[in-house]
């Protein structure tokens, strides 16, 4: 950290605490309540099951104008996902995000994604601006 700038190298997503962590090397810089899929509990094994992956990805692209006051977009569905989904016969899904609340409005409680992690919109304002392309994310059980 330089003259209060600090640069986030990794996003830590602990599903069980429903916590998320923004890490400048081994330092924790932020830590957010988060919201998950609505059915959290194991990996995401298809599309439409409601689980939020486990895993190693990456923040791959961003979307200003997401349908939930802005996106960054996860690299699901990693090779391992693909594998574990094709030796199923299921389509693993993707577009596994970290955004904020719909556009439309309305308070949302407990979890309710389809497997995305969701924040408030203030949260995702801040985390928008901290997370660059390209950095790590871990999401654990």
């Amino acid at each position: 950290m330089r003259c209060g700038v600090f640069q986030v190298t990794r996003v830590v997503v602990n599903k069980g605490r429903r916590e998320m962590l923004l890490l400048s090397g081994e330092s924790v810089v932020r830590t957010y309540r988060i919201a998950l899929g609505r059915d959290p509990v194991g990996h995401k094994m298809q599309e439409g099951d409601g689980r939020t992956p486990e895993g190693c990805y990456t923040i791959d692209r961003r979307n200003p104008r997401s349908a939930y006051h802005l996106s960054l977009h996860i690299s699901y569905p990693n090779e391992q996902d693909r594998e574990r989904a094709g030796a199923l016969g299921v389509d693993p899904g993707g577009d596994i995000m970290i955004h904020g609340l719909p556009n439309e409005g309305g308070v949302r409680e407990g979890d309710w994604t389809q497997g995305c992690i969701a924040l408030t919109d203030a949260e995702m304002d801040e985390i928008w601006d901290l997370v660059p392309d390209g950095t790590p994310v871990e999401i654990a059980p």
